[in-house]
């Protein structure tokens, strides 16, 4: 692709790592959202005292292991993850189960630092390692007829304690526009901080669009499918009121529930000043195009 991603974001900006994994320190007694989503303006953090290894991933959304925060890093060691294969098939010309070493064989795994914000207005800059999802999709060759990209969670009740209450219509699925999918931004994260996904984070193979609410970004990826139809997505179904298909991070669209039009940096502490939301999360140079022409208070 001719388009390449402009990094403007660099190690001074990043979330540390302590802060990154374990917002107990700075959400506790407040109402605390979404684990990761998409924002913020890159500017330098001030580092919390670091926690001990067992705390540091222990505030984290993954309600195939527990509604919360605590219960992913309790359960999600049970998810096994090796091997791993993801099954890519629809509109594609080699459809079928590619595994987590052959796909890791043919990728060049890059550090991408990216703005991050979760839905209830709190942002991070994260450094993850991975690959464009471009290129895994270019592995399956995408046909002509394909207009939309889906994904599923891995679905095992065995490993899974939160499967046995109906939180979502599981297996958790979601999706993307063909064109927001090959674009440079989009990738599959393999890991954070150079270090292997935590199995609570969305080991071993998650989705990363950073100028997207973090609902988007599935975890423990099994299936990818090329549509020509908008593929249905878990939190559109469980609630279309409060979740579009979009779901692009807009500060002068309110969630029903919230205003988002600021956020508090994460690393801050609990006094840090608010600042304004950035429109598709500081990305809007990379991806408006993308939108040209919608409204996107109705195509949120």
């Amino acid at each position: 692709m001719a388009f390449r991603w402009k990094n403007d974001l660099t190690h001074a900006d990043v979330t540390p790592e302590a802060a990154f994994l374990n917002r107990r320190q700075i959400i506790a007694g407040m109402a605390a959202g979404s684990i990761l989503g998409v924002g913020g303006k890159a500017q330098a953090q001030e580092a919390l005292e670091p926690n001990a290894f067992e705390d540091i991933t222990n505030y984290c959304n993954y309600y195939e292991f527990g509604t919360g925060k605590s219960d992913p890093p309790k359960y999600a060691g049970q998810l096994t993850t090796d091997p791993w294969s993801v099954k890519i098939d629809g509109l594609v010309d080699r459809p079928g189960d590619y595994g987590f070493d052959q796909i890791m064989e043919a990728m060049t795994v890059e550090e991408r630092i990216y703005r991050f914000r979760c839905v209830e207005a709190w942002s991070m800059v994260v450094p993850w390692n991975g690959f464009e999802l471009a290129d895994l999709l270019q592995m399956a060759g995408v046909q002509s007829g394909a207009k939309y990209v889906a994904f599923e969670t891995a679905y095992r009740p065995e490993e899974m304690p939160g499967l046995a209450y109906p939180v979502l219509d599981w297996p958790y699925v979601e999706g993307l526009r063909l064109d927001e999918a090959l674009h440079p931004l989009t990738m599959i994260a393999t890991g954070i901080y150079g270090r292997t996904i935590p199995n609570q984070n969305g080991a071993p193979l998650r989705l990363v669009v950073p100028w997207k609410y973090g609902f988007k970004s599935i975890k423990s990826i099994v299936r990818i499918t090329l549509t020509e139809d908008e593929p249905p997505t878990s939190w559109n179904k469980a609630n279309a009121r409060e979740y579009g298909f979009y779901s692009n991070v807009n500060p002068n669209v309110d969630h029903p529930r919230w205003s988002q039009a600021t956020e508090r940096r994460i690393g801050g502490g609990l006094f840090s000043r608010r600042q304004p939301t950035l429109m598709f999360n500081g990305y809007e140079e990379e991806v408006a195009s993308l939108y040209a022409g919608m409204d996107l208070a109705e195509n949120f």
